[in-house]
């Protein structure tokens, strides 16, 4: 495997901090860890995953093995960025796996989830969890179902539901 980051150039995670060549690189078990840690998404979710890195902090997964380094135009899904102040997962990656999560899931109203899921900052002041990204979910036919990933400050949640994905529900 080549040392830096290369845009075109999909290179596998490393395992541990004890095997990554490349400075600022995640690894495997920073990545399973974050999610455990801040989601409480049990660590065997990601037990036949492969995590991959493309550019600087563009992180993917994928179920399964392929080789070590990839010139490809995709593998998996995006699920995470990491090189930033903090690590914000994906709204695709949250809506397949947010089911997973107990932990820092704000459920949302009907009212709540529309404005959410319309891309609307909304000011939520009876939320007593952490500050920082959340998973957004709404209850579905009996089932709590993950909208999308929403960022907590100040009582204020605002909605991380990327443009091209945003949707103006019926009231």
């Amino acid at each position: 495997m080549a040392d830096g980051n290369d845009g075109q150039r999909f290179d596998r995670l490393p395992a541990t901090d004890a095997e990554r060549t490349v400075d600022g690189r995640a690894t495997r078990e920073a990545v399973v860890d974050y999610f455990a840690d801040r989601f409480g998404i049990p660590p065997e979710t990601f037990d036949d995953y492969t995590f991959w890195e493309k550019g600087a902090g563009k992180i993917w997964i994928y179920r399964g093995e392929a080789p070590t380094t990839l010139e490809i135009e995709a593998i998996g899904m995006t699920c995470l960025r990491t090189r930033q102040e903090h690590w914000k997962p994906t709204t695709d990656f949250v809506q397949r796996v947010g089911g997973h999560a107990t932990e820092c899931v704000i459920d949302l109203d009907r009212e709540q989830a529309r404005r959410f899921a319309a891309g609307e900052d909304q000011t939520l002041e009876w939320w007593d969890g952490d500050w920082g990204y959340l998973i957004a979910a709404h209850e579905i036919a009996g089932e709590s179902e993950a909208i999308g990933v929403g960022l907590y400050v100040h009582g204020e949640l605002r909605s991380m539901v990327p443009k091209g994905r945003q949707r103006d529900l019926e009231p």
